[in-house]
């Protein structure tokens, strides 16, 4: 008889090894997957997306991105999905479908995608380099700043990009939400990109 687990596990469970990949020497980029996170789609019904945007606003205390952006709030991150529509994320899923629900009854649907999704970020001074590899879209701090989003696809895979806060040391972070069937393929693609460059790997519940 076939066992089941019903245990959640990460998309990128079998294919992320933590430590260096790559070129030897130090690591120019840096991919983390970010575990431990809530997802939920708002999207505003026929008519709506004004009762929606009020509803955001009264909700997280920012207004909704109404073109590619991710605004941050204390505790979440709004991120334009499509016109009349966002996610939501937060760390640990502090916000929820139950949560959510009553602020948005009538104005919006949602919808939880904490476990269709994998989050990664990647980083370092390569970081950019690499993504452009994979994608048509310009990541140049001129054309992509700090909060710039889009909806776009690499290497034939669908993904949410937005450009986060810069770290530290002042390298520019961006994050992908890729469907968790597609992960591991992009994962690995992602890995052959960067291998020149060498690459850091791990994992982390910190949405930074």
């Amino acid at each position: 008889m076939a066992e089941f687990s019903w245990d959640v596990r990460s998309p990128l469970d079998r294919a992320l090894v933590v430590g260096p990949y790559g070129a030897q020497g130090e690591a120019s980029v840096l991919l983390t997957e970010i575990r431990n996170f809530g997802l939920i789609q708002v999207m505003a019904r026929r008519g709506k997306a004004a009762e929606t945007r009020k509803a955001a606003k009264a909700r997280f205390g920012v207004t909704a991105p109404e073109t590619p952006n991710a605004v941050s709030t204390a505790d979440a991150t709004l991120i334009w999905s499509g016109p009349d529509q966002f996610l939501v994320l937060s760390r640990g899923g502090s916000h929820t479908m139950e949560t959510l629900a009553p602020a948005f009854a009538g104005s919006a649907s949602l919808s939880d995608q904490s476990h269709a999704r994998a989050l990664i970020s990647v980083s370092g001074p390569e970081g950019r380099t690499m993504l452009a590899k994979l994608s048509s879209i310009d990541l140049h701090p001129d054309v992509f700043p700090i909060g710039a989003a889009a909806a776009t696809s690499m290497d034939h895979t669908s993904v949410t990009l937005w450009r986060g806060k810069d770290r530290a040391d002042g390298q520019a972070v961006f994050n992908l939400l890729v469907f968790a069937t597609f992960a591991e393929s992009l994962w690995h693609t992602m890995l052959d990109a960067a291998a020149e460059y060498g690459v850091a790997i791990a994992h982390s519940e910190d949405l930074g």
